[in-house]
């Protein structure tokens, strides 16, 4: 304790009194997370092993992943909503999805290369498939075995990030993306730096933003900007295009830097503002996750008692491929709002070109915008704005986080419309679909065969390591009534579980359990729960046949929530544990770091800000004060 405490003073001297001199990487985060915890310097680490809860779960104790029932025919089975959308029953926004998004991109990327081809089988006679794939299958690749495993011992794999909520989404990882972020010369010493971030008209800077867009640092690019790779912006986070909701919260916090960094007296050096910038920016993120997302979505924790050097804060296996996977919490649209007047009628022509289905009510303009168009676009957020774009985030539901995934994430996945699609406005969301792309990519499918990839045990091996007791039966998982088809000619003519009736719905009601009629404007808008013509757990039985035989990601997403919460018990313990070690195993946990409270002193510059705080002191837009509950 004496170490750790001397460890305090020196970062508060180094960050306020600093010469122009590199900070001590023992007492200020490192970029890469390493020798967070002084004893176990590797701990949390970027390029590291992810660590396991569970005993690994491969079919030959080693690297082979264990065999299932096709992930596609899974997918089709129990992750088809059928076209029927269900929202969170608590009434969180979508800023559930993008916030966990954003700190998911913070603390957690695997390593994919190089890697070995494994493609998921698509059949195209299955009778519960309505779409086409050209590809004759859907591309899968295993993540690399970390070195020295997979042979002898249990394969692992590589976390390329730091594990802790650091900022590292803005910062990125390492010295090179740093100082090409930041404002200045890119001579390999960041102290010539300014301590602003490079934001050309308030927006995250492109790959030509120095000039030469082939030194700028690489970021993954899909989907549309394959062929326009010149106009992706660049960021900390390499997936920060991915989707222009993720790409206006990179930005968001980019602003946020700034803000800070002028608020800052003008005696301290470029170093000294952008450590203490830095350093707030992380702890904000911190605040927000622990202080707004994680109770908005009833996920509560033990109480902090202060740093613990024991705790390892390196992201789990089983957290970063299962728990942390809530796909069916994605919203099949985004609708960005802004005052009427915003756009010139121009580019609202353009937006409806494009897919986005615009509605003019009052004061306000609403940009309904398909998942398709979000992808890997960061134009449309130039185009939109950043402050419409986050405002819309807040203003809605998520979608239900159950076993129920939209098809533009189940089957459509980053895919670029058929040539000669008449209408890109049908092809928002629903039935239409299937006439739009040619072309299956299915997240669902994907999530089932990752955790087969990473030697994740089956649904009750997981249970058990997390000190669960394992379920009984089907019926025990979701809380349904039975597991048995109903006596139904109509659904056994082709058996049962290949018959596509089995999807339909039967009856929804609301949030108050009061029923809302099928075919009806409230039942596309305000369904908490569908009863369909078969059970989830009819459904499971029928394709696992033994509770013990589940994939533990299939499992996790079909149990029951708890009343005031958007998780099951599995998922809900293993984020329990996973935020609990993130928080108690970072020395720099913001409620463990004095330097916080002394910058806050002497510069009026706190952590202390709800997401609704940030987004009003960088953006033009009204949001509600509490953004994680939609507006609506």
């Amino acid at each position: 304790m004496r170490t750790f405490a001397m460890g305090l003073l020196l970062t508060i001297a180094l960050v306020l009194v600093s010469t122009a001199r590199a900070v001590d990487t023992s007492t200020t985060r490192t970029l890469d997370g390493s020798q967070n915890n002084l004893a176990n310097p590797d701990w949390g680490k970027a390029s590291a092993p992810y660590r396991r809860i569970a005993p690994p779960g491969y079919a030959d104790g080693i690297a082979e992943p264990a065999a299932g029932p096709r992930a596609r025919y899974v997918s089709n089975r129990i992750f088809n909503d059928a076209s029927q959308n269900l929202f969170s029953e608590n009434g969180v926004s979508q800023w559930g999805v993008a916030w966990g998004q954003f700190i998911d991109h913070t603390i957690g990327l695997r390593q994919d290369s190089p890697g070995e081809r494994a493609p998921i089988a698509f059949d195209a006679a299955d009778p519960l498939e309505t779409f086409r794939n050209d590809f004759g299958a859907i591309a899968f690749t295993r993540t690399p075995a970390a070195p020295g495993t997979g042979v002898t011992s249990s394969r692992e794999q590589i976390n390329t990030l730091s594990s802790y909520i650091d900022g590292s989404g803005v910062y990125g990882d390492d010295a090179a993306r740093l100082e090409w972020l930041r404002v200045g010369s890119v001579d390999g010493d960041l102290e010539n730096n300014d301590a602003k971030l490079l934001l050309p008209d308030g927006m995250l800077p492109r790959s030509g933003a120095r000039g030469d867009g082939a030194a700028a640092p690489s970021m993954a690019l899909s989907g549309r900007l394959l062929a326009s790779p010149s106009e992706a912006v660049v960021a900390g986070d390499v997936r920060a295009n991915e989707n222009v909701a993720l790409t206006a919260t990179q930005t968001l916090f980019a602003r946020e830097h700034n803000r800070i960094v002028d608020a800052l007296p003008r005696r301290l050096s470029g170093t000294e503002k952008f450590e203490i910038a830095r350093r707030v920016v992380g702890a904000e993120q911190q605040w927000i996750t622990y202080r707004e997302f994680l109770p908005a979505l009833g996920v509560s924790l033990a109480p902090y008692r202060g740093y613990d050097s024991r705790v390892n804060a390196s992201l789990s296996n089983e957290f970063a491929v299962v728990g942390y996977r809530a796909h069916s919490m994605i919203h099949g649209e985004l609708e960005p709002i802004a005052p009427a007047g915003t756009y010139s009628d121009e580019q609202l022509d353009d937006f409806a070109r494009q897919g986005i289905e615009v509605e003019q009510d009052g004061g306000a303009v609403t940009l309904v915008t398909p998942l398709n168009v979000v992808f890997e676009n960061p134009s449309l957020l130039a185009a939109i704005g950043v402050g419409p774009v986050l405002k819309g985030i807040g203003a809605e539901r998520e979608y239900r986080n159950d076993e129920q995934i939209d098809d533009q994430l189940r089957s459509v996945l980053f895919q670029v419309p058929k040539p000669g699609v008449p209408d890109l406005g049908a092809c928002l969301d629903g039935p239409p679909l299937p006439d739009c792309f040619s072309g299956v990519v299915d997240l669902a499918a994907i999530d089932i065969e990752r955790g087969r990839d990473h030697g994740i045990p089956a649904y009750n091996a997981l249970r058990r390591a997390y000190g669960l007791p394992p379920k009984a039966s089907f019926t025990a998982i979701t809380g349904e009534s039975t597991d048995r088809f109903p006596v139904d000619r109509a659904i056994d003519r082709r058996g049962p579980i290949d018959d596509p009736d089995i999807l339909d719905v039967l009856a929804l009601t609301d949030a108050n359990g009061q029923e809302i009629p099928l075919g009806t404007p409230e039942a596309e808008a305000e369904a908490v729960q569908a009863i369909r013509r078969t059970t989830v757990a009819a459904r499971l039985k029928a394709i696992y046949g033994d509770v013990d035989r589940i994939d533990a990601f299939v499992g996790m997403a079909a149990e029951q929530h708890s009343a005031g919460t958007d998780l099951g018990e599995l998922q809900r313990a293993i984020w329990r544990r996973e935020f609990e070690s993130l928080r108690d195993g970072d020395r720099f946990f913001y409620d463990n770091d004095s330097a916080l409270a002394t910058i806050s002193r002497r510069y009026g510059i706190t952590y202390r800000h709800t997401l609704a705080d940030v987004i009003r002191a960088n953006t033009d837009a009204e949001v509600q004060a509490h953004v994680f509950h939609a507006a609506d």
